[in-house]
């Protein structure tokens, strides 16, 4: 192939004035270098814009083109993502983005090492809480009539103050992976602990279900199926990582760092265990010998960084959980104890 490099062995050469040791060193296979990971930086913004204009023009066909109540829909979800993202940014997180998902919100992503359980908490709760105290104030104020301002600029803060409060309280329930369930899960639980796939097992049945019930009254509401479908498929993507983080290991090799102290050789007897066990996207992609660069080496080089594992570093004292639970709760409870008259708080037989 045109876009293939090909690496064979590189002898040492003989020299009769150095030592057995030294010999046996020149002689020894020399690996060819691991491959330079894309440059994400450069993709990060545009992906993100693009995904931005992807939301905002399927969210204006499936409302009917009303562009102010998908503006304010997308507002809201930039505040609440913005939070999230700098916290990150604070904690230094590195490639981070944020990402829009058509009709169902967005997601800020980063990544860093060594993740601590006390930052981890707080960048969850950067997301929701603040959305929710700018809600509360934004329908004190429209509650209260604290400003005067035209009928139409009432309505619109008041629409803006409960879809607000509704998107951010909602993710602050205790189901994954929305951000309350994020918390639970990285407070109490090992991402690859048992209980914790049980944990998301049941996310994924109590949202298909919550779903479902709002699907009957709105068959807007169907398309959320598409997260318990996602959650599902994670899990059978985390046990086929786990088989492949076990037969890795089990050659001795360490997963627990970043793809930069990941040595060449290291890269491709991990590349090798991939093909052989028919990892999904590297399927035509022949294991080594002989060392060649396939055409599609960017596949082997996302598929091996997706398996490093990242270092939980668990910095949270019981008193330090019971603060974020309390702050958890508060900000779940909040709309309740102000007494907030929202449509959504109403349970209706």
């Amino acid at each position: 192939m045109e876009n293939e490099q090909f690496f064979s062995p590189r002898p040492g050469h003989e020299n009769s004035e150095k030592n057995s040791d030294d010999l046996s060193s020149q002689n020894s296979f020399v690996y060819p270098p691991k491959p330079e990971p894309e440059n994400k930086k450069s993709n990060i913004w545009v992906r993100s814009i693009t995904s931005l204009a992807l939301y905002l023009l399927i969210g204006y066909y499936f409302f009917s083109a009303n562009w102010i109540l998908v503006l304010i829909l997308t507002g809201i979800v930039i505040f609440h993502e913005l939070g999230h993202f700098l916290a990150m940014k604070i904690y230094d997180y590195k490639e981070l983005g944020i990402f829009f998902i058509p009709l169902l919100g967005a997601y800020a992503s980063g990544t860093k090492r060594e993740v601590s359980q006390k930052q981890s908490a707080i960048i969850l709760l950067a997301g929701p809480i603040p959305g929710i105290i700018v809600g509360i104030v934004l329908f004190l104020i429209t509650n209260e009539r604290i400003v005067d301002m035209s009928y139409q600029s009432f309505q619109l803060l008041q629409i803006t103050a409960t879809l607000m409060i509704f998107l951010n309280v909602l993710n602050l329930l205790p189901i994954y992976p929305l951000d309350g369930g994020q918390l639970l899960n990285r407070l109490f639980l090992d991402d690859t602990n048992f209980i914790a796939k049980i944990f998301v097992l049941a996310s994924a049945l109590a949202l298909g279900y919550l779903v479902t019930r709002l699907g009957m009254a709105n068959s807007f509401f169907y398309v959320l199926l598409i997260f318990p479908l996602m959650m599902l498929t994670r899990l059978i993507t985390d046990r086929r990582h786990d088989k492949l983080t076990r037969a890795i290991e089990s050659q001795g090799l360490n997963l627990e760092k970043t793809y930069e102290e990941l040595t060449d050789e290291e890269y491709w007897k991990i590349r090798n265990i991939l093909i052989e066990n028919n990892y999904a996207t590297l399927r035509n992609i022949p294991p080594a010998p002989p060392y060649e660069y396939s055409a599609n080496e960017d596949k082997v080089v996302a598929a091996i960084e997706s398996l490093l594992q990242r270092t939980i570093v668990q910095d949270l004292s019981w008193l330090g959980k019971t603060i974020v639970i309390l702050i958890w709760i508060g900000g779940f409870a909040a709309p309740f104890v102000t007494n907030m008259d929202l449509p959504f708080l109403h349970y209706h037989r």
